[in-house]
């Protein structure tokens, strides 16, 4: 006699309670960093400063890592379009979850146009007494495509592949934002603004996927699997931290005081160590999310 296999109860495939909030709240949280990212940086002067100089000395470095970072940037859009393409199709195809697929697609359509739409109606950067171009590039387009890919690859991923979907994804987003700072096409605040901006695009998708669409979202939590290891949350945490000490070490070098020194590079370094803490923060943040939403498989009973 055999046994068909159904479906599990339609309360088992929700998320877990109180995670909407959670949800809610991270969205909200990308909004107003994406609103205070752009004051400071661009409506105060001391911002401007910090932003303006490490996009002025990534000269000093640009060399043979600008010459790899054009390239990356050349390829990034064929890289981002064919990596999410592959990605959902195969998902889509497999486990036949098409309004999943279409959630994450609008989303990450949604995500870059609304980039677009923001250089053009954010008003130009206004004269603080910063030497710098008034022409407005928050968020950068570059950034944000790149961060859109990855996360709709992310959204598609069953809970147990996810951690490391995010950190792969979460590394590919710093890699395209650092390369736009190094090859002088955007301050690292463009870049940051794009994280932000694409969170809040991709989270509320991926609760609507989660929401409606989620008979698959179960798993055995971190550790059952090794595209669900704890070293995906570990990884990005200690670089994260390792990134907090050389901008503290960077800045400290230029406060007024014994040691002092004129910079040559350690604004850039501290706008690279930026990009990075707000990239494996919010990789961090999005797995845990997720990862708490995500209901427990339940061992079937004897």
């Amino acid at each position: 006699m055999t046994m068909s296999r159904q479906a599990p109860p339609r309360s088992s495939q929700r998320p877990a309670p109180g995670s909407g909030f959670m949800f809610a709240f991270a969205t909200l949280a990308c909004v107003v960093g994406l609103i205070v990212t752009y004051y400071y940086f661009v409506q105060t002067t001391t911002g401007q400063f910090i932003d303006e100089s490490a996009l002025v000395e990534a000269v000093d470095i640009h060399g043979p890592a600008g010459k790899a970072a054009t390239q990356f940037l050349d390829w990034l859009p064929t890289i981002s379009l064919v990596m999410a393409a592959v990605v959902v199709l195969f998902v889509t195809v497999i486990r036949r979850r098409w309004a999943a697929a279409g959630i994450a697609v609008a989303a990450c359509i949604g995500a870059n146009i609304a980039t677009q739409i923001l250089k053009d109606v954010l008003p130009p950067r206004p004269d603080k007494g910063v030497i710098t171009l008034e022409l407005n590039s928050l968020p950068s387009g570059h950034t944000t495509l790149a961060a859109s890919a990855a996360a709709a690859v992310f959204l598609m991923a069953s809970p147990r592949w996810r951690p490391m979907a995010g950190f792969v994804g979460g590394t590919f987003a710093i890699a395209s934002g650092v390369s736009t700072l190094i090859n002088q096409w955007h301050r690292p605040a463009d870049v940051v603004a794009a994280f932000l901006l694409v969170g809040a695009f991709m989270i509320p998708a991926g609760w609507l996927i989660l929401r409606y669409h989620g008979w698959w979202n179960v798993w055995e939590g971190f550790g059952k699997h090794w595209g669900s290891a704890k070293i995906w949350l570990t990884l990005p945490v200690m670089i994260g931290l390792a990134s907090a000490v050389v901008a503290v070490f960077s800045l400290s070098r230029m406060l007024p005081g014994p040691g002092r020194e004129d910079s040559t590079t350690n604004y850039f370094w501290a706008g690279i160590s930026l990009i990075v803490i707000a990239g494996y923060l919010a990789t961090v943040a999005t797995t845990s999310l997720f990862a708490y939403a995500a209901r427990r498989r339940v061992p079937p009973s004897l």
